[in-house]
């Protein structure tokens, strides 16, 4: 599978991954780790000399990558100092003579220097044996690998992201299941909260109006039409149907679609609410709490998604 079928599939904005090489004597390791950011934020750490590749990488992570807190650390080793077999005792004697002097040199001044163990001769004797110096990498001929190498990783990293993506898929069309067998039994109950609404207002009405004589009927079932009609929940209903379908949509569509799930889970939540507001029956009550539980966890999700 390419990077092309790649940027088709849904996929997570965390993962990790990590590649590593070796190039004579140098040995190199990328680490890439992802996760949530509103847009792409890219940071690229590279050891002293290897600047000029920061334009390049950043370029290929870019043609991959839509959304996600990057990071991207390169580390170099030398293989060299680990080889490094036991000194010559003329090393050694060096390193002793040079430590006799130093505090016999102290010692005229009247300045006193701790004991050194034999285990703090070890960091001079490598030293010496490698000339006194660090062996600095031919940052030339790991240019190459390098790049390379960060190429691989960063494959590697889209394919962790898919995998994530793909699990949070099943989970993201559970909680669309869940809620839209929740609008379903809305709906079921939204006829019957009406003429409950009805009964309870005409209710009241009598209680309040002993005398029945007064009681203007046709007044009457002008409010209580109107207070119906504001306790009607269909709207809701269709537009979270709506927005049910909308999901679906994005589940499908082949492209990054993080932005627009976070933003229908808002309007999810907005009908949910509206729905809870209106309600007058415990039954509507408790599926409209029941809608704002699910409809949570989906925009947890949807928030992981690139």
């Amino acid at each position: 599978m390419g990077c092309r079928d790649r940027v088709r599939a849904m996929k997570s904005m965390t993962g990790f991954a990590a590649f590593e090489g070796l190039n004579a004597e140098v040995s190199w390791r990328w680490e890439l780790r992802s996760v949530n950011a509103r847009g792409l934020d890219l940071k690229i750490r590279l050891p002293a000399g290897f600047e000029a590749l920061d334009g390049v990488l950043r370029s290929l992570a870019r043609a991959v990558l839509v959304r996600g807190s990057v990071n991207a650390s390169l580390s170099i080793s030398s293989e060299r100092a680990s080889g490094i077999g036991r000194p010559e005792p003329e090393a050694i004697r060096s390193v002793i003579d040079v430590l006799r002097e130093t505090r016999e040199t102290a010692a005229d001044t009247g300045l006193s220097l701790a004991p050194v163990t034999g285990e703090a001769l070890v960091p001079l004797l490598l030293s010496y044996a490698n000339g006194g110096r660090a062996q600095q990498p031919d940052i030339g001929a790991l240019t190459d690998p390098v790049k390379a190498g960060f190429e691989t990783a960063l494959a590697m990293l889209v394919q962790a992201r898919e995998d994530e993506g793909a699990r949070l898929k099943r989970i993201i069309a559970g909680h669309l299941i869940q809620i839209e067998s929740l609008v379903q039994d809305a709906e079921g109950c939204s006829g019957e909260a009406v003429h409950a609404l009805r009964d309870r207002i005409a209710r009241q009405i009598r209680d309040l109006m002993q005398d029945e004589a007064g009681l203007d009927s046709g007044r009457l079932e002008q409010e209580v039409a109107i207070l119906a009609m504001k306790a009607d929940v269909r709207e809701e209903i269709d537009r979270l149907g709506a927005h049910i379908a909308a999901a679906h949509d994005l589940m499908t569509a082949g492209v990054p679609v993080g932005r627009k799930l976070d933003f229908l889970t808002q309007e999810f939540n907005r009908e949910a609410n509206t729905l809870c507001s209106k309600s007058v029956t415990d039954a509507l009550t408790r599926i409209g709490l029941d809608l704002k539980t699910v409809i949570d966890q989906l925009r947890e999700q949807a928030a992981n998604v690139e």
